[in-house]
């Protein structure tokens, strides 16, 4: 089995199966960020505090990885340990965040997905060649 850095997104070779697995990350990525402000939600004391806690907890997501991880190519690029590393840790904040509300099986659901997502990513040809 191979690891590489996908690499930008311009630059990859695409086959169905990347092609399924960018849509799924896609997604995956959404749903981090919807998990996160449904826990400040859920957290916040009152429902203006818990909108805010569920804005600044999606949003320092969000700068992160589009500062290290963004699929059009990343500000601050890693070697491909850590990047798999923090992507990795990122979707198990989103799925403690998930099962800390209350939805450990959404949680569960998440971090499952995004273990597949981020194997078939760095594993499955996608790679510039």
């Amino acid at each position: 089995m191979r690891i590489a850095k996908p690499g930008p997104v311009s630059a990859r070779r695409w086959t169905p199966l990347t092609v399924a697995n960018a849509a799924l990350a896609l997604a995956l990525e959404a749903a981090l960020l919807a998990a996160l402000f449904f826990w400040g939600l859920d957290t916040g004391p009152n429902t203006l505090t818990g909108i805010a806690l569920g804005i600044v907890s999606a949003a320092l997501a969000a700068a992160i990885w589009g500062a290290f991880l963004a699929a059009g190519g990343p500000k601050f690029p890693l070697p491909v340990g850590p990047e798999i590393a923090l992507k990795l840790g990122l979707f198990a904040v989103g799925a403690v965040a998930l099962a800390d509300a209350g939805r450990g099986t959404l949680g569960v659901i998440l971090g499952g997905l995004a273990v597949v997502s981020v194997a078939v990513e760095y594993t499955a040809g996608g790679a510039p060649g």
